[in-house]
Formats: structure tokens, C-alpha cells, sequence
């Protein structure tokens, strides 16, 4: 075959390659036997620091297992049935106490959905530092990230109310290969204190071209944020936009 003709042979393969994906991600698998693809891992940070009291934290658990159980939420994950969506979840506060409180699950059926949103109601809260340290949480949701690998989008969400006080510095942990994304938690009705904080987490906590920062007008207004950030980010990359 002349040098042209393989080009156009490559060029062939590597678009049908991109459109056998999509057709698995669309219409399931061929053949009922090929392996489901993972469109995108998805690990989830919470902040349980000194600043995060009793009933804060049950809000903050409880806002995650509601934005998962919500309509549009759910049917973003569930979109792609051949590509599903890997998610875990973890607590952090100081350089060395990071608990998982989901480990890697494959978010393919209602079931498995079921699972996380009751282990996350379920949940109760295991003291530890008050310290906050955004870059040891950054560097293990990457950590848990890398175990992800083969999943066409990595991301990383960030949830907190205050700035980083103890550990690496949140803009000196800059894991390749991840977006980093945050949802900022302020204080109800103290718009300057939200905004302060954005900013913050503009500069030094997120990464990524199409990385971004959510914010919560207090506990009480979380789950509404992360409805609308797990939204933003699991909407699907098309073919036309590849």
C-alpha cells in the first residue's frame, strides 16, 4: 500500500474508532459481549474540618445523596448505558486523614445508584483533625484517580468552606491528567465571605480548561449546588465536538 493510502487508512481507523465508541456508549455493546466502556471517573471530596459542625456535616452527606437521587442528575448518569460513569467519595480535613466513604463504583443501574445514595445516609462522622488541608485532599483524589485510568475523562471535585491552613499548598498540587473543579461553601447571607472564597478557589484549587467553581450560600443550600454541578459536569462530550 502506498504511503497516501496508509494515511487514509490510519485516518479511517482512528475515526471509526470514535464512532464505535459512541455506538457503545449509545446502544450498549456489540455483540452482548464487549466489555462497557467508563466515560468518566468521578471522585468526590468533602471537607469535615473544624469549621464543619455536627449538623453541617449530616447536611453535606445528605446534599450529596439527594444531588445524586435527583431527576436530572440521575438521568445524566444514566445516558450512556454502554459508557457509565465511575464514582467515589471521600472526607478530608488534615495532611493525613482522608476517609473514603465510597469506594470506585460503576454508576451502571438504578441498583448500584441505590447503594451509594443509602451508604451515604448512612454514614456517621469519625473525628479527626480540625486543620484543613486542601492540598493533601487534592492529592489524594488524584491518587484515587490514577486507580481510573482507562476512563476517557478524570475529575475532581473539591467541596469546602475555608482556605487551606496546614499541608502542601493547594496551588503547589497540580496532578496532570485530572480537571479539578470546586464547590465553595459560605456562610448563609455573607455574599462577601462567598465571593472571597471563589476567588481563593480560582487561584489555587481548581485546574483544567473547562474547570470551575460552584457555590452554596450555606450548608442549607448545598445540595442544590452540587445538582448543579454534578450536571455541568456530566454532560457528554459528542462526536462533533471531538
Amino acid at each position: 500500500m502506498r504511503r497516501g493510502g496508509v494515511k487514509i487508512f490510519e485516518n479511517f481507523c482512528k475515526t471509526f474508532g470514535k464512532v464505535l465508541a459512541l455506538g457503545l456508549a449509545v446502544g450498549g455493546t456489540f455483540g452482548g459481549g464487549a466489555q462497557a466502556t467508563c466515560r468518566q471517573a468521578l471522585a468526590l471530596g468533602l471537607d469535615v474540618s473544624g469549621s464543619v459542625d455536627a449538623r453541617e456535616y449530616r447536611l453535606q452527606l445528605d446534599g450529596v445523596a439527594g444531588a445524586l437521587d435527583d431527576p436530572e442528575v440521575r438521568a445524566a448518569l444514566f445516558q450512556m448505558p454502554g459508557a457509565p460513569v465511575a464514582l467515589a467519595i471521600y472526607e478530608w480535613s488534615g495532611p493525613a486523614a482522608q476517609r473514603v466513604l465510597v469506594d470506585w463504583t460503576v454508576i451502571s443501574d438504578p441498583a448500584g445508584l441505590a447503594q451509594v445514595i443509602a451508604r451515604l445516609r448512612s454514614a456517621r462522622r469519625v473525628e479527626g483533625p480540625p486543620s484543613t488541608a486542601l492540598g493533601s485532599a487534592k492529592a489524594f483524589g488524584a491518587m484515587m484517580l490514577a486507580q481510573q485510568s482507562g476512563c476517557w475523562r478524570r475529575v475532581l471535585d473539591i467541596s469546602g468552606d475555608g482556605e487551606s491552613n496546614t499541608g502542601p499548598r493547594p496551588l503547589d498540587v497540580r496532578p496532570p491528567g485530572i480537571d479539578i473543579n470546586g464547590l465553595v461553601i459560605g456562610s448563609a447571607g455573607e455574599a462577601g465571605d462567598l465571593g472571597a472564597l471563589s476567588a481563593y478557589y480560582r487561584a489555587y484549587v481548581i485546574q483544567g480548561p473547562d474547570a470551575f467553581v460552584e457555590t452554596a450560600h450555606g450548608f442549607e443550600a448545598y445540595e442544590a449546588a452540587m445538582v448543579r454541578k454534578l450536571k455541568r459536569e456530566l454532560q457528554v462530550l459528542t462526536l462533533s465536538s471531538r
